[in-house]
């Protein structure tokens, strides 16, 4: 935990956060692990062979968990520590290529790049127009050649992997309406066929099974769902209404809907 939410000004960013007037405040967070520790720590761990994973939001954390990475792979040398970047609400642009260039997965929670009141209201306001139009930038991390992953951060918010998915590719929550059907930041979008890889093959990848699950390959375990719809045959504004039917780990079933065979 690199820091804490931008909400309550708790996430490390480079810059201070905005005060109510729009003018520069004293406060840009809390980076909760000293930077020249943070190195220290995550080099001793990457030589021990531990993978790190680091919740940073602002631009600072990341800044600041990327040069712990650094530190290690320099240290070190490369290995098999896939080590990893969770939420990155924010990321200043000189720090996207370091993602690919240090091996870092980029590990995403779609539902959050939206509009909605805890955004438009509690953040927007207090980090000022630059750096809202640097918000979860899915599409930039993988333009630069970041690997991604993503996941719910369950209990904090959906564990539902398909609204989440919507979300990537619409930049709208299901439903949406008024000011916060508006996309948010729609460059930022995935295609579909890319939010799916995050949410399986990416997330495989980072945990070191993606040589037995993630993608439907002879010889992988089969972990599967089987949907009631094809979500390449509807329109994208429809991906949150796509059943899961069934659910099978290893090839044993393990959930179906009711009145479904």
């Amino acid at each position: 935990m690199q820091d804490g939410v931008a909400e309550n000004f708790t996430a490390a960013v480079l810059d201070p956060y905005l005060d109510p007037a729009g003018c520069h405040s004293r406060g840009s967070g809390l980076s909760s692990i000293d930077p020249q520790a943070l190195r220290d720590y995550v080099t001793r761990l990457d030589g021990e062979h531990f993978q790190v994973h680091l919740h940073a939001i602002g631009d600072r954390a990341v800044r600041e968990s990327l040069d712990a990475i650094e530190a290690a792979r320099a240290a070190n040398g490369p290995g098999d520590g896939r080590h990893h970047i969770a939420h990155l609400q924010l990321i200043h642009p000189d720090d996207l290529p370091r993602f690919a260039a240090l091996g870092v997965t980029a590990t995403i929670q779609g539902l959050w790049a939206a509009h909605e009141p805890q955004m438009d209201q509690l953040t927007i306001p207090f980090v000022g127009p630059e750096r809202a139009a640097r918000h979860y930038l899915f599409g930039d991390l993988l333009r630069s050649g970041a690997r991604l992953a993503a996941g719910s951060d369950w209990a904090v918010s959906s564990a539902n992997p398909l609204r989440a998915i919507h979300v990537a590719v619409n930049r709208a929550l299901p439903g949406a309406a008024g000011p916060e059907a508006e996309p948010f930041l729609p460059g930022q979008r995935l295609s579909l066929a890319e939010a799916l890889a995050a949410y399986t093959a990416g997330s495989a990848f980072v945990n070191h099974l993606d040589d037995v699950t993630g993608t439907i390959t002879p010889g992988k375990l089969a972990d599967l769902i089987v949907l009631d719809t094809d979500p390449f045959a509807v329109a994208a504004q429809d991906i949150a209404s796509v059943r899961v039917l069934q659910t099978l780990v290893e090839g044993e079933q393990v959930y179906q809907e009711r009145n479904s065979s």
